[in-house]
């Protein structure tokens, strides 16, 4: 097992006097480093003198996607070319690729942080890991990769996709433990029912899942398909990968690794640092990064902060799971709609699949929303009325969790297109207009 102990349960003083070393050497090293932060300090009027302790992190600037855009590919390097040892790049959908570079102790943190993680999870040297994340530019598939191997766990690359090779293997190698995005989870379970494996001859008890949004119902529907207990990770590319944060077994929010990163949440419209238990924005300071590091960067995900000490006996503040994303927001009307919003709604429902897609479109200068969700096969019968009654509840029910209505659109399993990715849950034809 990978715990560390010290720095994971170390009393709140402590860690605020690590945090603000660790900081401290972290602004002086970009400020003569990287000429992007060296101009953005000097028009604020700060020198790396003026940063003594973690209470003076607010007065730093704020660093967003569009910041590693604009300095494609390498200008927010803080170390020369020679010392960068691997190269990531977000998958990102609209402009350049936010590419992420890592010098060799950048590799051996972020393997320590997974390693950490997976800890959380009960995973240990007898286990055998599955990894079905993606492996290439994605960071999911090496960073949990390298997480396991330090754990000492064995390790099946297998990647995404190829859903009855995982099957297969899955079954002829006794994996124990498997991880991949929470949608394709629920899609391998669903898989497994319809090729009739026996579930006895699956050894899976534990699963790790992240890289898109997912609710408790989610949760639920993946732990009764697989028949384990599924666990939340969190990261991103451009503060390190997965590992940034991770629930333990008290599962109670996910525990951030803040003796290398630093979390605040802001007020998305305005900046404002929020106390504990508000929701905002998540916003990273990576204090020990060498070849990337991110002051207060803007991660435009939505959640809330928690501190006090875990039953676990970690100190370690927890996040609890993203609502959504700042940027990802719908706004249908005035209101503001989240797909985890709706996936509650259908998960409480035990005829739906976990499988649905939001239509957003514009009709005589009026937002609509349609919801289209998959019913179990043994309720897509004949009877008309049956269905419209469903239908009607789905509709009822969404209208009270959201504050609009939705037109609700009853599918046949399969019929929603699978991803062996991030699923694609949003299709919003307002800006084809």
């Amino acid at each position: 097992m990978i715990w560390n102990e010290y720095h994971e349960c170390m009393e709140r003083e402590k860690l605020a006097s690590l945090q603000g070393e660790r900081l401290r050497d972290m602004v002086e090293r970009v400020y003569f480093n990287v000429p992007f932060y060296r101009n953005k300090l000097q028009e604020q009027g700060i020198e790396p003198g003026d940063i003594r302790t973690i209470d003076d992190l607010k007065k730093l600037p704020f660093t967003t996607k569009q910041d590693l855009r604009d300095n494609y590919p390498f200008g927010l390097f803080a170390v020369p070319q020679d010392s960068v040892v691997r190269l990531h790049a977000s998958s990102g959908t609209t402009g350049k690729s936010t590419v992420v570079g890592y010098t060799h102790n950048d590799i051996m943190m972020w393997a320590e942080v997974v390693a950490r993680s997976l800890t959380m999870a009960g995973i240990t040297k007898d286990d055998i890991v599955q990894v079905a994340y993606g492996y290439g530019l994605f960071t999911g598939g090496l960073g949990v990769h390298y997480g396991a191997e330090k754990v000492g766990a064995s390790v099946i690359p297998i990647s995404g996709g190829n859903t009855k090779k995982q099957l297969q293997l899955m079954e002829d190698f006794g994996s124990t433990a498997i991880a991949c995005t929470p949608s394709y989870a629920a899609f391998l379970g669903e898989a497994l029912a319809e090729e009739k494996i026996d579930r006895s001859k699956i050894k899976l008890k534990a699963g790790v899942f992240g890289a898109e949004p997912w609710t408790e119902q989610m949760r639920t529907e993946i732990q009764n398909l697989l028949g384990i207990k599924a666990y939340d990770i969190y990261g991103l590319s451009e503060v390190i990968g997965p590992g940034v944060s991770m629930e333990c077994s008290c599962q109670s929010g996910m525990h951030v690794f803040e003796d290398h990163f630093i979390p605040e949440i802001i007020d998305p419209e305005t900046g404002e640092v929020l106390p504990y238990g508000e929701l905002g924005e998540l916003v990273f300071t990576t204090v020990t990064k060498e070849a990337l590091p991110l002051i207060r960067y803007r991660t435009r995900d939505l959640t809330r902060l928690h501190a006090g000490r875990c039953d676990c006996g970690r100190t370690l503040v927890r996040m609890e799971k993203c609502v959504g994303r700042s940027d990802d927001m719908l706004i249908i009307r005035g209101v503001n709609v989240f797909p985890s919003q709706v996936e509650s709604v259908l998960l409480e429902i035990s005829e739906t699949r976990p499988h649905y897609l939001l239509v957003v479109d514009r009709e005589n200068n009026l937002d609509t929303l349609e919801v289209q969700v998959e019913i179990e096969e043994q309720f897509f019968s004949d009877e008309v009325k049956e269905l419209e009654g469903l239908r009607k509840r789905i509709g009822s029910n969404l209208t009270s969790m959201l504050g609009l209505h939705a037109t609700v659109r009853l599918v046949e399993p399969g019929t929603i297109e699978r991803s062996m990715g991030k699923a694609q849950r949003v299709v919003d034809k307002r800006k084809l207009k």
